[in-house]
């Protein structure tokens, strides 16, 4: 099922309320009392509306096989409730949850009992409630439905704004409540500390296992300069950036050489037109170190597990999101033994789990290293300049791809811009870039 944006919008905002919903129904049966479980200070939870919306739109062509419809579900649901636990640590220091009690937890964000509760929720979801929801949706006259989002995405706004300005208070308090406490002497200073206190209150009646960061150690003081003086510092932004850059260049000439040895040919395998970057793998290694950083020390089977997982599940979204935007099959594994609609297959889900060995335990520490000893300034330049190359090598490539289809269709050009795609990226050009990729139409 392809969705549009306005059905999108309701997607998130009815599953947001839901798990908001459930989250006060659990704690109410834990705690035999009502509590707001949102984060936001409103009747919502984002982390299930945007996890929701993602199963919905990556997974929803896995909706007859039972198995590997409960598995995305559980690695989407997992992987964006990591990655906000480790965005309000990183952003507000706060910790709204902690799994570390339970088994087969990792750094206390997740763990497999709520992985397996996500898979469940993924298969309800897509299996029972959402058709119902999206017919229910499709009978609201469509302008009455374009101003009730409105008018909620605008709550929603003002209440992201004054919950995140209050815990970025709360933050600062911790650290200077001494002089805090001093500078209170307007009405207007006073007017906030009481918005703060109320959120703040709320917070930890909402999560026990709330924690805001002690102060900083004597090592921690240690590795603050280190960040201060060494570039790219840890896994920082401009770290991530060069991984990016030199994981999507390296990685397309693995995948070149390794054509040119099991097809016996060379063929491009670049995802843009101009030089040779395999964007898949440049989000990939940027990806899993980000989600990996924190365990790079863990043992090798628990790296190759996660790899073969989160690797499979990349690839298949990948697969669906270039088919849905672009009309182009850019891989078809479908003569591959133990394939998932031709987007994955067991085989290369391995080969992402070795891969993710090879770069968290051998790979990454090596180009850290040689990374962290660029001058500071040049690197920093440098990593500007890398953005800015693949932002426009990327914007001309997904334009070109678009005409590439468009003519395929037999639409004429519209305008300047669309005649000068047509001639310096001619089909003959496309296919010679992208040999592999097959229009959906072609297919039917």
């Amino acid at each position: 099922m392809i969705y549009t944006s306005y059905e999108i919008a309701w997607i998130f905002l009815f599953y947001s309320f839901l798990g908001w919903c459930l989250e006060v129904i659990y704690a109410a049966a834990g705690r035999k009392e009502f509590i707001n479980r949102g984060f936001l200070n409103g009747i919502w939870c984002p982390v299930y509306g945007f996890s929701t919306a993602f199963m919905l739109i990556f997974m929803d062509s896995l909706r007859e096989e039972w198995f590997y419809l409960f598995l995305g579900c559980m690695i989407v649901g997992t992987v964006t409730e990591l990655l906000t636990g480790l965005l309000l640590e990183k952003v507000f220091h706060l910790k709204l949850w902690d799994y570390s009690g339970r088994k087969f937890q990792a750094g206390g964000y997740i763990c497999l009992a709520t992985a397996i509760i996500w898979g469940i929720f993924g298969i309800i979801v897509i299996k029972f409630i959402n058709p119902l929801f999206v017919t229910l949706l499709r009978k609201l006259p469509y302008l009455a439905g374009i101003v009730v989002l409105i008018v909620i995405f605008f709550i929603l706004a003002i209440d992201v704004f004054m919950t995140v300005g209050a815990l970025l208070k709360i933050k600062h308090q911790y650290q200077t409540m001494s002089e805090i406490a001093e500078g209170l002497n307007q009405a207007s200073r006073s007017l906030q500390i009481i918005i703060i206190n109320i959120i703040h209150k709320r917070m930890n009646r909402a999560f026990p296992a709330l924690k805001h960061k002690k102060a900083e150690t004597e090592e921690e003081k240690k590795e603050l300069l280190r960040q201060k003086t060494v570039f790219a510092y840890g896994c920082s932004f401009h770290k991530i950036v060069w991984i990016f850059f030199w994981g999507a260049f390296l990685g397309d000439i693995v995948e070149t050489i390794f054509c040119r040895f099991s097809m016996g040919r060379w063929m491009s395998r670049s995802s843009v037109i101009y030089g040779s970057f395999s964007l898949v793998w440049g989000i990939g290694v940027a990806g899993a170190t980000i989600l990996l950083y924190r365990y790079k020390d863990r043992e090798d089977r628990y790296i190759f597990l996660a790899g073969t997982l989160l690797g499979g599940a990349y690839e298949y979204i990948c697969s669906v999101f270039t088919e849905l935007a672009f009309g182009t099959i850019f891989w078809d594994y479908s003569k591959i033994p133990f394939n998932l609609g031709g987007r994955i297959n067991l085989l290369y889900c391995f080969f992402w789990g070795i891969a993710a060995w090879v770069w968290m335990k051998q790979a990454y520490p090596l180009m850290s290293k040689w990374i962290e000893k660029v001058p500071k300034k040049i690197g920093k330049s440098l990593s500007y300049l890398f953005l800015i190359f693949m932002v426009c090598n990327i914007t001309i490539s997904t334009v070109a791809l678009v005409r590439y289809g468009e003519r395929a269709e037999g639409m004429t050009p519209q305008n300047s811009v669309e005649v000068w795609i047509d001639q310096q990226f001619p089909d003959e050009r496309m296919e010679q870039v992208y040999p592999s990729a097959k229009r959906t139409d072609m297919l039917k």
